[in-house]
């Protein structure tokens, strides 16, 4: 009997799934149609939400699922569903304890990000959160499907394009999916079903579920992948799975615009974590228009006509990593003094400065007319140095999706869940009502996806145990005990399903033993446990993964400055020459990121968003040689 289950979508919510599918016993089949797994998960960059942390209540901060419950229910607004809510706060604090026990990972530094009554939002000391907690599950995955590839399948480049059915009404459940390689064949692969396949923020064809519901948002830029386009959704609505809250599309409020290419319909965002720790946001004028620690709807709605966030030196140290990675790839300026930032806005000094100065008081007092509650990293100063960035509105998460319970079990029209039928992460509608809360994107795909493989695992179990019982059913013994009191005898009769009756007498009652076809034949195996050593150490390389070959000869620095281009771009790596020319359009964070550095030294960039084996790990081919000094 197959032990499989199928997780369709390599995000977070997908990789949890998939863990946790593998702690509870099952063999796992994951899906993705990219050529890297991650999605939208590796690109977030504030922090995963929990409350009732260790390292909150290492930090003096008190906080609890109820306190989280509240605020989350609050953001909702009329669209909370109090059970999906009750799921989310509720094992916010055990995702997080699962995250750094059984990663490794370091998520000690816990901010307050708008919308949230306590700092909740945890991250660690470098790089963005979302790769970091992402690529940690990714790699440990990658690993064992070498280690264990009789418990582990990853396919990428596989696109899934229909769920299998089977059964009508109320007995349809689904039976596995349909996919195609990256060759273009069709393949089927058979158990229960995960959909982790995110949202539909970047899905602009004419039969988008934007132009649908929103078509007042549908110009609008996104941050979501171009990989974001609903196909789990539509699937699922295809074989009669309902969506709920589809018009509820998330606007983020701060996507960072280029200077360069400012109409480009894919921007970058800004962490919530720079307005977190102190960063302001001034208008054309230079003054203050909202509450920068509002709910993002709040933000968004306020900034539609202005747009510059600042930080100041204090503000800026404490997300120093933040600020280098955007002032690198052109998103971000610095300026020395509050003059020259005044000079950049197009104000006179003295009107930033009495902005300052009415802040400062503003905060001493806590009376601010926009209703700020908390201020940090103060007082502003003219001497010192600024990071800003424009800021514009953007496409960013999608609250609506397929209607789920509080198993993660997807909903038909019906009104009952569809056997063999989970969704979690962004597929799934309902968990966050009409706002998302900061920092619970990363939870929600953490938590859901590990509900998703809890009840999976549980209905695989349930679905062999039945079928286990039919097949004894087509073996059951019949007996038959014929007393003959003028002879003293017993007679006993064995029949076996399908079989004559056959006798054996006896002077008692006390026959011989019979072993019977279902407990003699052998029940199907368990699946093989896992390496003891993949199952608990800290992420690391494939046994494969090694240094990459050393290509070529050595190339000078402007040898490599003359392949600038897109059709033939090189780029410097720690002293390695990387042709990435074929890569660019496979890369998981866009061909931009990389164009920027084309020609150029990409070290310090790169090891700021990278692990040191990322090259010889993805990307081993592309190393032609090394850097001549």
């Amino acid at each position: 009997m197959n032990s499989q289950v199928i997780v369709v979508g390599g995000g977070l919510a997908g990789l949890s799934a998939a863990h946790t599918l593998l702690e509870r016993g099952a063999s796992v089949l994951l899906l993705d149609k990219n050529s890297f797994l991650g999605g939208n998960s590796t690109k977030a960059t504030s922090g995963i939400n929990g409350a009732g942390t260790q390292p909150q209540q290492d930090l003096g901060i008190r906080d609890s699922a109820k306190i989280f419950f509240e605020d989350t229910k609050a953001s909702a607004k009329d669209l909370a569903r109090d059970d999906l809510i009750k799921v989310l706060t509720g094992r916010s604090g055990d995702a997080v304890t699962w995250l750094q026990e059984k990663f490794a990972l370091d998520l000690s530094k816990v901010a307050r990000l708008g919308g949230h009554s306590q700092p909740r939002t945890h991250r660690g000391d470098a790089q963005f959160p979302g790769m970091v907690i992402t690529y940690a599950q990714l790699e440990r995955l990658e690993d064992l499907a070498e280690s264990s590839p009789e418990r582990v399948q990853i396919k990428k480049k596989a696109h899934v394009t229909s769920l299998l059915t089977e059964g009508q009404g109320e007995a349809k459940k689904v039976i596995g999916v349909e996919y195609k390689d990256s060759k273009g064949e069709t393949h089927k692969a058979y158990g229960p079903v995960i959909l982790a396949t995110g949202g539909y923020a970047a899905d602009f064809t004419e039969s988008s579920f934007i132009k649908q519901y929103r078509p007042e948002l549908y110009d609008l830029p996104t941050t979501n992948g171009d990989h974001s386009t609903g196909d789990g959704h539509k699937m699922a609505i295809n074989i009669g799975s309902r969506a709920i809250d589809m018009e509820k599309i998330q606007v983020h409020p701060t996507g960072l615009v280029d200077p360069k290419d400012p109409d480009a319909k894919v921007k970058f965002l800004a962490a919530e974590a720079l307005r977190g720790v102190g960063g302001l946001l001034l208008d054309n004028q230079g003054q203050r228009f909202c509450d920068e620690l509002g709910r993002r709807d709040y933000v968004t709605g306020e900034i539609w006509k202005n747009g510059k966030a600042i930080l100041n030196g204090k503000a800026s140290t404490e997300i120093e990593w933040h600020c280098k990675h955007y002032v690198g790839r052109g998103l971000m300026k610095r300026f020395e003094s509050g003059e020259a930032l005044a000079k950049e806005i197009g104000i006179k000094p003295e009107v930033l400065k009495k902005t300052f100065d009415n802040y400062n008081k503003i905060a001493e007092k806590k009376n601010d007319p926009f209703g700020k509650k908390f201020f940090h990293n103060l007082p502003l100063k003219m001497d010192d140095f600024f990071h800003v960035a424009i800021m514009t509105p953007v496409l960013h998460y999608t609250m609506g999706g397929l209607e789920i319970d509080p198993a993660s079990r997807v909903i038909g029209q019906t009104g009952k869940a569809i056997p063999g039928l989970f969704a979690g992460g962004e597929v799934a509608g309902g968990v966050h009502g009409a706002n998302r809360l900061g920092g619970s994107s990363l939870l929600g795909c953490v938590v859901f996806g590990r509900v998703c493989g809890d009840s999976a695992a549980s209905y695989l179990l349930q679905t062999r145990a039945t079928e286990r019982l039919g097949n004894v059913a087509g073996h059951l013994l019949e007996t038959k005990v014929r007393i003959n009191p003028n002879t003293a005898t017993v007679n006993l009769e064995f029949s076996w399903a399908g079989q004559q009756a056959g006798s054996a007498p006896s002077s008692s009652t006390s026959g011989p033993s019979t072993s019977s076809p279902a407990a003699s034949s052998s029940s199907p195996a368990a699946p093989a446990p896992l390496p003891a050593a993949d199952a608990s150490k800290a992420h690391t390389p494939a046994a494969s993964a090694g240094a990459p070959e050393k290509k070529g000869g050595q190339y000078t620095k402007e040898e490599v400055a003359k392949h600038n281009k897109k059709d033939d771009c090189w780029v410097i790596v720690d002293g390695q020459v990387l042709d990435v020319t074929s890569f660019l359009a496979e890369h998981p964070g866009g061909e931009k990121a990389i164009l920027l550095y084309a020609g150029k030294d990409a070290t310090e960039e790169f090891n700021m968003l990278h692990d040191p084996k990322v090259i010889p790990r993805y990307a081993p081919d592309s190393v032609i040689g090394t850097l001549k000094q």
